[in-house]
Formats: C-alpha cells, structure tokens, sequence
C-alpha cells in the first residue's frame, strides 16, 4: 500500500523535474540564437509550415514536401538571403526555429481572398409585375407586362454582371495582398523527432548541426555573431518609406500608412458596399475606396 502511493508522487515529480530541465533549455536556446543573423542555404517557404527537418534520419529534409510548400506559397527568404531568428520555441516532438517572425499564416493572417456577394434581388415592381402576368387574361396586356418584365431581368443581370466583375478586381488585390504579405513573413525550420524532443537535441550545438545542411552560422560561434541592434546597418538611420497607399492593401493597413481618414462615406453598387476614405498628404489628399475592406482604387489630388 505505501510503494502505491509513492509511485504516482515520484512520477510526478519526475514529470515536473523534466518540464522544468525543458524550460530552461529552451530559454538557453532563445538566449543563443534569438536575434542573431543567419544565411540561408536554401529557399525559405512564405509559411508558418515552414521546412520539416528531422534530424538523425536517412532523408532529414522531405524535398517533395518542401517544393510543394514553395510552389504554393512563394520564396520568402532567398538562398544566399540572411535573416533573423525572432523565436525559438521547443514543443513535445518538435523545435521551431522561426525567421523574420516566423511565417504567414499565424493566428490573425488573412489566408482567404474571397469576397462574397450574393445575386441582385427582385425588385418589388418586377415581383408585382410577376403576379399580374399570372392573372392577366387580355394577350395585349400580357405580352406588355412581359416585356417589363424581361427589361427589369435584363438590369438585374447587369447589375450581377458589374458586381462580379467587381468582385473579381477585389479578390484578385486581395490575392495579390496575401502573396506580398507571405513574401514579407519570414519563415522557419521545424526539426521534428517522432518519439519527442531528446534532451541531447536541446543544446546550441545540436541545433546548428542539424541546421548545418541548410543554414550557414557563420565562421565565428554564434554566441560571438553580432546582434542586429548593435550591426553598422542598424545604426544608419532608415531609408524612408513611401507613403503611396497600394491596390490590394488592406483598410486597416491604409490607415496605418497614411493616417486617420478626414471623410468617410459609403455608397452601394449593387450589393457590394463600397467604403470611400479621403486622407490628407502634403499638399493634397488621398481618395480610395475599398471593397470588403481591400483597396481596390485610388486617386490622388492637391488641394
């Protein structure tokens, strides 16, 4: 009876023993490499998928794996390119090593381009109409009211015509948005063990060999690499950065560029809501419009 109940409490302070040995490991591992640079061997997908690497095994890195996710979502960072390690975080059967924040596609990433619209509805005239083609018995009056009520189907086919071709133009910024967006996501490397994490895996040196194949850490430890706060780059002062607003963008993200709208007005086209906002340049101003909150076009005035 008593070794019954000493087992449960000496698993379970093992248990606490090795989340705790975890723990620091990974905050060893985050004190390492976060925020040091590093050169690609490879092309980095723009996902949070990222490349699987596991280490240990005959083929560590599945290739067709890995071009499906480039195919399908573009380069983010280039062979050759550097980047930055902006987190490492150790998971039961896996460490991610993210780069330039990581990857698209987090929690909060837009990874749709739909924009939904339904059909034009009927008019009540054409509705009314309808009722009185029923009851109509005269063939002048009938084949008149047919007649209205072919010219009322004809507009509300123009009208489904124009909002599609609306649709079309919003959803296609929209993509082009999320391609951008992916391209300036960052990536990261999964290494991956199927029976857990060992502890041997969780040191800096274990990390670099299984990276060594498709990360260069440089010639000097990367405890001694520079930190990017401290580089010659970082203490230039940053090239300034355009303030023109771009078909595809976001409403959110037009507001972080150019500021706090002066006029906002929305008008119908359809059964699109289309959201007009004036902002204030330099001399000028900035209107755009969006649909389902992507910039679809915009001009540019003074004053």
């Amino acid at each position: 009876m008593h070794s019954a109940r000493v087992l449960p409490f000496a698993l379970c302070l093992l248990t606490t023993a090795l989340h705790a040995q975890s723990a620091a490991s990974e905050a060893a591992l985050r004190d390492r490499f976060e925020g040091r640079a590093i050169t690609l061997k490879l092309a980095m997908p723009g996902t949070e998928d990222g490349v699987d690497i596991y280490p240990g095994t005959d083929k560590p890195l599945d290739y067709p794996r890995y071009a499906s996710r480039l195919k399908n979502s573009g380069t983010a960072i280039k062979s050759g390119q550097s980047a930055m390690v902006t987190k490492i975080k150790v998971k039961s059967n896996l460490i991610e090593f993210q780069l330039d924040g990581g990857g698209y596609g987090t929690m909060g990433d837009e990874t749709s381009s739909n924009v939904n619209v339904s059909s034009a509805p009927k008019t009540k005239r054409e509705q009314n109409l309808e009722g009185e083609l029923r009851r109509e018995t005269d063939p002048a009056r009938k084949r008149a009211i047919k007649e209205e009520l072919d010219e009322l189907r004809r507009d509300r086919e123009r009208e489904d015509s124009r909002n599609r071709a609306t649709v079309a133009e919003a959803e296609e910024h929209k993509k082009e948005n999320i391609r951008q967006r992916r391209i300036e996501g960052g990536s990261r490397f999964n290494l991956r063990y199927r029976d857990g994490v060992p502890q041997s895996a969780l040191t800096a040196d274990a990390v670099m060999r299984a990276l060594a194949e498709y990360v260069d850490f440089g010639t000097t430890s990367v405890a001694a690499s520079p930190s990017p706060l401290n580089s010659p780059e970082a203490a230039a002062p940053a090239a300034p950065t355009s303030r023109l607003p771009r078909k595809g963008m976001l409403l959110e993200e037009a507001d972080a560029l150019l500021g706090a709208p002066k006029t906002t007005s929305q008008r119908a086209e359809g059964k699109l809501k289309v959201v007009t906002r004036t902002y204030a340049m330099d001399g000028g101003r900035v209107t755009a419009e969006f649909v389902e909150g992507v910039l679809i076009r915009y001009t540019m005035s003074s004053d």
